[in-house]
C-alpha cells in the first residue's frame, strides 16, 4: 500500500472510502477537519483579497507543502493535496489567447484565475485551434512537474476543474450571448462543445501523464479520493436552467466525458440543487460536493432530504463544528456522506471525535 508522509493513516482512509464509492458504506459516516492555520495565516497577510500575479509554481508548492505540515496528525478522512488553482479556469481561455487574470483567496490559499469572452462573433470560432506547445500548456506542464516534484512521498496532487460543454462557451463569448445562442446559433454551439472536449481530453491526459495514481485513485479537493482515473466537472451553466435544458445540452458532454475517463464527481451550488435527481443518474458519477450560497437553506441542514434525493451516489457537504458534533451526539447525521467540517480547535480533538465518526452507524 502506498504511503504520504503527511498521511500516516493513509491506507485506513482509503480503505473506507473505497467501501464508500463501492456502495457498501450506507451506514457510515466521513469526516474532513479543518483546524486553525499558520501556513493560512501567513499567506493571508502576503497576499491580501484581491487581483495578483501568477506566482512562481515553487513558491505555491511551499505553501502546500507547510499546509499539510501542519496537518499530518490529524487521523480524520482527508487526503492532503495540492490544488492547480491557477489553473482552475484561466488555462482554457489562456490556451486560444485570452487576458487572464488571477485572484488571491486569502481564506483558502488559492490563486484562482479567470479569463474575460476571447471572441466578438461566433464566426470567430472557426480560427481557434488547440496548440499542446502554446505558452499557457507549457506554463500548465511546468507547474505539474513541480507540484509532483516536490509532492512526492509527502501529499498527492488533486485533480481540479473541467471547463467543458457550456462553460466553455462562457470562456469564449460570455454567459448571455451563450443562452442566446442554444436557441438561436445551436450550430456554433455544437462547435465549440466539441473543441472543449478535445481540449478538456488534452489537459486531463497530460494531468494524468505526469500525476501518479494514488493507491489506484485520484485525489480530489471536492471528494477527498476517488477509484480511477476521475475528474472533476461542472454544470454550473444550468443552475440557471430547467432540468430540460440540462438534459437537452448537458448530459451528453458529461456522459462523453466520464466515459473516456473513469468516471467523475460533481459539485452543486444551492442554486442548481433541483438537478440533483438527474445529474445522479449519469453512469459513472462517483460523488457530488454540496455547495452553500446566501438566500439558501445550508446543505448540512438539509442533509437528509439530499441524501434521499441522491439515492446511493455520496454527497459531500460542509458544517460548521458544534452542529455537527451535537449532530453527531444525537445520532441523527445520515450516512454515505462525507462531512467537511470547520472550525475544529487542534488535532487532539479531532483524533478522539474521529473514533465516535468511525464508530458511527446510521
Amino acid at each position: 500500500m502506498e504511503t504520504l508522509a503527511y498521511k500516516p493513516n493513509l491506507s485506513a482512509v482509503i480503505d473506507r472510502l473505497r467501501l464508500l464509492y463501492q456502495g457498501q458504506a450506507e451506514d457510515q459516516i466521513f469526516a474532513e477537519f479543518e483546524i486553525p492555520s499558520v501556513a493560512l495565516r501567513e499567506f493571508a497577510q502576503q497576499h491580501p483579497e484581491g487581483f495578483c500575479d501568477y506566482l512562481d509554481p515553487e513558491e505555491r508548492i511551499r505553501f502546500w507543502d507547510r499546509l499539510w505540515a501542519e496537518r499530518a496528525g490529524l487521523e480524520d478522512d482527508s487526503i492532503p493535496a495540492a490544488y492547480l488553482s491557477e489553473m482552475d479556469q484561466g488555462l482554457y481561455g489562456g490556451l486560444f489567447g485570452g487576458r487572464v487574470q488571477f485572484l488571491a483567496h486569502p481564506e483558502n490559499g488559492w490563486i484562482s484565475s479567470m479569463c474575460a469572452p476571447l471572441l466578438k462573433d461566433w464566426e470567430e470560432l472557426n480560427q481557434l485551434r488547440l496548440d499542446q506547445e502554446h505558452p499557457w500548456f507549457q506554463r500548465y506542464r511546468r507547474q505539474l512537474e513541480v507540484f509532483v516534484r516536490h509532492a512526492a512521498g509527502k501529499f498527492a496532487i488533486s485533480h481540479f476543474i473541467l471547463i467543458d460543454s457550456l462553460n466553455f462557451c462562457f470562456e469564449l463569448v460570455g454567459a448571455t450571448n451563450t443562452y442566446l445562442a442554444l436557441e438561436e446559433r445551436p450550430n456554433w454551439v455544437q462547435q465549440a462543445v466539441e473543441l472543449a472536449f478535445q481540449t478538456n481530453v488534452a489537459v486531463q491526459e497530460t494531468f494524468f501523464d505526469h500525476v501518479p495514481l494514488l493507491a489506484g485513485g485520484t485525489a480530489s479537493n471536492m471528494v477527498g479520493w476517488a477509484p480511477g482515473r476521475v475528474v472533476s466537472e461542472s454544470v454550473d451553466p444550468f443552475h440557471m436552467t430547467s432540468v430540460q435544458y440540462f438534459e437537452k445540452w448537458g448530459r451528453q458532454p458529461v456522459q462523453r466525458i466520464f466515459d473516456h475517463f473513469d468516471g467523475g464527481v460533481l459539485h452543486l451550488h444551492a442554486n442548481g440543487r433541483h438537478l440533483l435527481e438527474a445529474v445522479c443518474s449519469l453512469r459513472g458519477l462517483r460523488a457530488i460536493f454540496m455547495g452553500d450560497d446566501r438566500g439558501y437553506p445550508n446543505a448540512f441542514d438539509i442533509i437528509a432530504e439530499l441524501k434521499r434525493r441522491a439515492g446511493v451516489v455520496p454527497l459531500v457537504v460542509q458544517a460548521d463544528f458544534e452542529p455537527f458534533v451535537r449532530r453527531l451526539k444525537e445520532h441523527t447525521l445520515p450516512g454515505g456522506v462525507i462531512y467537511k467540517v470547520r472550525g475544529a480547535p487542534d488535532v487532539d480533538t479531532v483524533n478522539r471525535l474521529m473514533e465516535q465518526v468511525r464508530a458511527y452507524r446510521a
